[in-house]
């Protein structure tokens, strides 16, 4: 089959869900479909139930997975599944299966969104050729970054959630107390809103993260307000603290389902302020522009651009 017939198979595989499509060379991702990972036991189930809708027959293959890529043995992060590489490549058949890490598929696609699809949150014209950073909010945390055109995958979801503030301090203790190391993940995601939300009352088993989301949109729930609010000034503390690190003068952009839920009560929040609270590096914080991701499977995209090689370079 010549490269211009080939159909490949990109996958974007996160905690909760796993998102599907067929690819030709140089076209955008087609058949998409997503599927709840707990609906399958493991991976080669999902993936045989999705070529048998799609009716596809792939010979290359491109994965994005929210887990560290350090070898053949994939263990995913927020949940159970696990694989081998070269077996899920011999199960279907593919000449080549390429699997990295999902922010890592985002920060390869950020030059091919469009710039309508993306809400701007302060700050001005991104530094062209600086560095870029993504950050994301979904069952975990996701960060990456793209500098001069390589895709850098990070685990910096998992640093320690700083305090801004003595209440926030007080807030890290009592999640602490109850999980010890308390990551950026432990409260800027889905399971955080819920930490959030058990810190701020009484202990006791939490509502569902969209539960919490809804009821602070609808100001029903006043301790779901002040999670969502807590959150969004948390948000922008890690993504100063990120900007300044990588020295992204390129633009931050803010991925994942989570935030695109809550974007104008986002907007409104205290997360550019916070995003900009550095002291003496404020001036440096306040031109970088802050870009909410609102193109769908922004993964797929990037999975695409890593097999058509469009400009990109990534391990």
């Amino acid at each position: 089959m010549s490269r211009g017939n080939e159909v490949r198979l990109l996958a974007d595989i996160g905690g909760t869900n796993a998102r599907f499509a067929l690819q030709s060379p140089g076209a955008a991702p087609m058949a998409v479909h997503a599927m709840q990972t707990a609906d399958f036991p493991t991976i080669e189930d999902a993936l045989r139930e999705y070529l048998a809708r799609a009716g596809g027959r792939p010979s290359r293959g491109a994965f994005a997975v929210a887990s560290p890529v350090t070898g053949d043995r994939i263990e995913m992060t927020n949940h159970p599944w696990s694989f081998s590489i070269e077996a899920v490549r011999r199960v279907l058949a593919l000449s080549e299966l390429r699997v990295i890490n999902d922010f890592e598929a985002i920060a390869l696609s950020l030059p091919h969104l469009p710039r309508a699809e993306q809400r701007q949150l302060g700050g001005g014209a991104p530094d062209p050729g600086a560095p870029i950073a993504v950050i994301g909010p979904g069952t975990g945390l996701g960060v990456a970054a793209l500098v001069s055109g390589w895709a850098v995958p990070t685990e910096g979801g998992h640093v320690t959630m700083p305090a801004a503030d003595e209440r926030e301090a007080a807030i890290i203790a009592r999640i602490r107390a109850r999980l010890g190391h308390v990551s950026a993940e432990r409260v800027l995601s889905g399971p955080g809103l819920q930490n959030l939300y058990r810190a701020l009352g009484d202990d006791v088993m939490p509502p569902e993260p969209g539960e919490i989301t809804a009821r602070a949109l609808a100001g029903s729930d006043p301790r779901a307000v002040e999670t969502l609010e807590t959150f969004c000034a948390m948000l922008g503390t890690v993504t100063g603290n990120l900007a300044l690190t990588l020295g992204a003068r390129g633009g931050v952009y803010l991925a994942g389902g989570i935030v695109r839920q809550f974007a104008d009560f986002l907007a409104r929040s205290r997360f550019r302020e916070r995003f900009e609270d550095k002291g003496r590096f404020r001036e440096y914080l306040t031109p970088i522009p802050v870009w909410i991701v609102g193109t769908e499977n922004p993964a797929l995209i990037g999975l695409a651009a890593l097999l058509d090689e469009k400009n990109i370079r990534s391990p």
